[in-house]
C-alpha cells in the first residue's frame, strides 16, 4: 500500500461532501476500538509490511479486535486499508480529522 501525494488537490463544498459520504459508506460505520484497530493497520506498510504481517500487528495490539481471515478475504482486505490509507491522506490534505 503506497499513497502518492496529493498536489493540486481542489474540491468545492458540495464534491468534498459528496466524497465525505461516499466515503462513510465504504468504510462503514466503526466504533472507537475498530478505528484504533483500523489506524494500527494502515500504520504497519509504512513500516514495510504487507496486509498479512499488519493484521497479524494490529491483532497483536488490539486483540479485541482481532481479525482472521481466510485465504479469500487477504485481496478484500488489502483493497480496504488502501481506501483508508488514501482517505485519510486526503482528510489530511483537507486539513480534517476522522
Amino acid at each position: 500500500m503506497s499513497v502518492q501525494p496529493l498536489t493540486r488537490f481542489r474540491m468545492n463544498v458540495n464534491e468534498i461532501n459528496a466524497y465525505l459520504q461516499r466515503a462513510r459508506e465504504i468504510i462503514g460505520d466503526r466504533s472507537q476500538a475498530e478505528t484504533a484497530y483500523d489506524d494500527s493497520v494502515v500504520a504497519q506498510p509504512s513500516r514495510g509490511m504487507d496486509i498479512k504481517r499488519a493484521i497479524r500487528a494490529a491483532n497483536q495490539e488490539h486483540p479485541e479486535e482481532a481479525l482472521k481471515p481466510g485465504p479469500e478475504h487477504w485481496e478484500d482486505l488489502a483493497a480496504r486499508y488502501e481506501y483508508i490509507q488514501e482517505h485519510k491522506a486526503i482528510l489530511k490534505t483537507l486539513g480534517m480529522k476522522e
